[in-house]
């Protein structure tokens, strides 16, 4: 089979994913002050951005989000659960985000930043929802949902974090590998 065949770039695209993604496990079982710093955020702006075939820059992504949270909540559970409290939002929020990336047209670290920003954003906004309607730490009305939202900085300083660094070797390492590979770029870049 030829290289012609085969679409090098989307294979490069899921490994690099893939990759990126099996850092998750790297410090399970433990809350810490370094919780939720992930790649997944990174991941799907990535995947969104690159991906010209739109069902796989979501279905990519998201899958890989949804098998490895599979086995997160088992570090923290001891239960192979296959959805937890709370996970819609959190994957509206990931779709979100696909579509953030797929808006980036140019790659370069203000449009990286700026989608970075904007995804844990509406992370932040979102998946405090179901803390606050959906639990018993807050009230339900308004000044429940910013004391949820509040208390949720900690966790999404470390999102953004985990977006700016993942995304930094993600679209950085991308970025380069094109630029020695012309069999990388997209056939749009390649009508250039």
């Amino acid at each position: 089979m030829s290289l012609n065949k085969i679409n090098v770039r989307n294979w490069v695209l899921v490994v690099m994913i893939l990759a990126a993604a099996a850092t998750r496990f790297f410090s399970l079982g433990e809350q810490t002050a370094w919780s939720n710093f992930t790649p997944v955020g990174a991941i799907a702006m990535f995947g969104g951005t690159y991906f010209t075939n739109k069902y796989k820059a979501y279905l990519v992504p998201l899958i890989t989000l949804f098998i490895s949270d599979i086995f997160v909540t088992y570090s923290y559970t001891g239960e192979f659960t296959l959805f937890y409290n709370g996970f819609i939002w959190v994957y509206i929020c990931f779709v979100a985000m696909v579509f953030i990336g797929s808006l980036i047209k140019t790659v370069n670290v203000n449009t990286v930043l700026l989608g970075s920003l904007a995804g844990v954003l509406i992370h932040w906004l979102v998946t405090d929802i179901e803390p606050w309607l959906g639990g018993t730490l807050y009230n339900k009305d308004i000044t429940g949902y910013y004391q949820s939202l509040i208390a949720a900085i900690p966790f999404e300083k470390n999102l953004l974090l985990g977006n700016l660094v993942f995304g930094a070797v993600l679209y950085g390492g991308f970025e380069l590998a094109k630029s020695k590979f012309t069999i990388l770029k997209s056939q749009k870049e390649l009508a250039y």
